[in-house]
C-alpha cells in the first residue's frame, strides 16, 4: 500500500463512539443512589441525602453542559457538540428527580405546605424558578422543535441555559447554613464559564455558521 494512502483518524467518529460511555457515566450517580436506597445505606436522613445528591448532580450537569462550548473552542474538538444536548437532558433529569424528591418524599403532595415553603423561603422559590425555566429548554431540545420554532427564536429561548445555573448556584448557596466552600466552588466555576462567553472568537471568513445552540 502506498505511503499516505491510509485514512487519517476521524475525530467525529471517536466522539460518536465515546457518546455511549458518556451516557453511562451520566447514569452513574443515579445508579449509585438507587443502589444505596436498596441496600439501606443512605444514612440517618435518607430523604435529605437523595435531595442533596440529585441537586448537586443537577448543578454539575448544568456546568458540564456549559463547559462544552469553551472546551470546543480551546481544543478544536468540534465533535464535543454531539454531547451537549445529552448532557443538558441529563441535567434536566436530575432536576426532575430533585423536584420529585421534594414534592413526593419530603412533602408528600402537601401542596398547601409546598406553596407556603416557596413563599417563605427564598432558596425554595429560586430553585422552583430554575426548575420551571428548565422545562421549555428540555421540551424544545429536539431537532423537530428547532425547525418548528426557527433557529433565531430557538436560540433566544435557549439563552435561559445561562440563567438556570445562576439560579441553581444561588439556590444551593442560600440553603447552606455554615460551610460555604462547596457553593463557593460552584460559583467560581460558573463565573469562569460565563466570563468565557463575553468574548467569543469571530466566525471565520469561510462562511461557517455559528453553533445552533447556546452552550
Amino acid at each position: 500500500m502506498p505511503v499516505g494512502s491510509e485514512r487519517a483518524p476521524d475525530p467525529q467518529r471517536w466522539f460518536r463512539r465515546l457518546k455511549p460511555l458518556v451516557f453511562l457515566a451520566c447514569l452513574g450517580p443515579a445508579a449509585m443512589l438507587s443502589y444505596r436506597a436498596m441496600t439501606g445505606t443512605l444514612g440517618a436522613e435518607p430523604i435529605d441525602e437523595i435531595t442533596g445528591v440529585t441537586g448537586q448532580w443537577t448543578l454539575r450537569m448544568l456546568l458540564i453542559t456549559l463547559l462544552i462550548t469553551p472546551l470546543r473552542q480551546l481544543t478544536g474538538w468540534h465533535g464535543l457538540i454531539r454531547w451537549r444536548r445529552m448532557l443538558g437532558l441529563f441535567a434536566f433529569s436530575y432536576a426532575v428527580l430533585h423536584f420529585l424528591t421534594y414534592v413526593v418524599l419530603d412533602q408528600f403532595f402537601a401542596w398547601n405546605f409546598i406553596i407556603e415553603d416557596i413563599i417563605e423561603h427564598p432558596y425554595v422559590l429560586v430553585g422552583f424558578t430554575a426548575f420551571i425555566l428548565l422545562l421549555p429548554l428540555a421540551f424544545t431540545s429536539t431537532d423537530a422543535m428547532v425547525r418548528r420554532l426557527g433557529g433565531r427564536r430557538w436560540r433566544r429561548l435557549h439563552r435561559l441555559a445561562y440563567l438556570v445555573p445562576v439560579l441553581g448556584v444561588l439556590h444551593f448557596w442560600w440553603q447552606v447554613k455554615s460551610d460555604i466552600s462547596e457553593p463557593a466552588v460552584y460559583s467560581l466555576l460558573l463565573s469562569v464559564l460565563l466570563a468565557s462567553r463575553l468574548r467569543r472568537p469571530q466566525p471565520r471568513a469561510t462562511g461557517a455558521a455559528p453553533p445552533a445552540t447556546p452552550g
